[in-house]
């Protein structure tokens, strides 16, 4: 008898000796389930913000579509935002990238209708006041960026101007530079949202074996996107 006593009582003891993982066990569960739920509050929160840029980029794309109809130039909705197509016939003169001067007001509304899009003055916009401060409390931020690429066609540039353009990718990038400058400068937008790139002959959207293929691959396409960033501070760095 005293042996089942003893029995009895190595078990009891066992038992309490190992309540503490069934404890653990429910509180590692507990946290799992809070951490796998705020993953997908989070996951949720981003869908709604890439859903209101995309109405937005919608909403601008639309308005420059109206606005610039009577004008040659093509509004399309792409993956990266907005896009403005411009013939670089219509731009520049023949393996130049200085402007022709009666496209300057062309440029002009377009850097103003950028301006005044309603995705670019977001902030001063107080329908959207609790989604600007939903994304500075999460601490990111709303960039914008206005983007020049210019294209070429296969050609190569002739020996007399080899001095000055080395390649067709200088002449594209020169080209969108250009744009790019003088959409700043007619916007009145901070430097910071523009950038410029060229592709030379390297994205031709028709084949160059015609001549209208590739009168249509010379172009300037402008780009207008959104996107959500981590925030990152201004901070005094000491040059190298």
């Amino acid at each position: 008898m005293p042996r089942k006593v003893n029995q009895i009582s190595f078990n009891e003891g066992k038992a309490r000796s190992t309540a503490w993982a069934v404890t653990f066990g429910d509180m590692v569960t507990l946290l799992l389930t809070f951490f796998i739920l705020i993953i997908v509050i989070m996951n949720e929160a981003e869908k709604q913000i890439d859903q209101i840029i995309d109405m937005l980029l919608d909403e601008t794309y639309k308005e420059l579509k109206i606005e610039l109809s009577d004008i040659d130039v093509q509004v399309d909705r792409v993956t990266k935002g907005v896009k403005i197509t411009m013939g670089s016939n219509q731009l520049f003169q023949s393996a130049d990238a200085e402007l022709k001067q009666e496209v300057l007001p062309t440029l002009d509304q377009i850097g103003q209708l950028i301006k005044n899009s309603r995705i670019v003055s977001l902030e001063k916009d107080s329908t959207f006041q609790k989604f600007v401060e939903a994304i500075e409390k999460n601490n990111k931020s709303l960039n914008i960026e206005i983007r020049t690429e210019g294209h070429t066609d296969n050609l190569p540039l002739p020996l007399k101007l080899q001095n000055k353009w080395k390649s067709n990718w200088e002449l594209s990038t020169a080209r969108a530079l250009n744009v790019v400058t003088l959409l700043s400068k007619y916007s009145g937008l901070p430097q910071n949202k523009f950038s410029a790139m060229g592709y030379g002959e390297f994205r031709p959207l028709y084949q160059n074996k015609t001549v209208d293929g590739r009168s249509r691959n010379r172009r300037v396409e402008i780009y207008l996107d959104a996107f959500v960033t981590i925030k990152v501070e201004n901070e005094n760095l000491t040059p190298l």
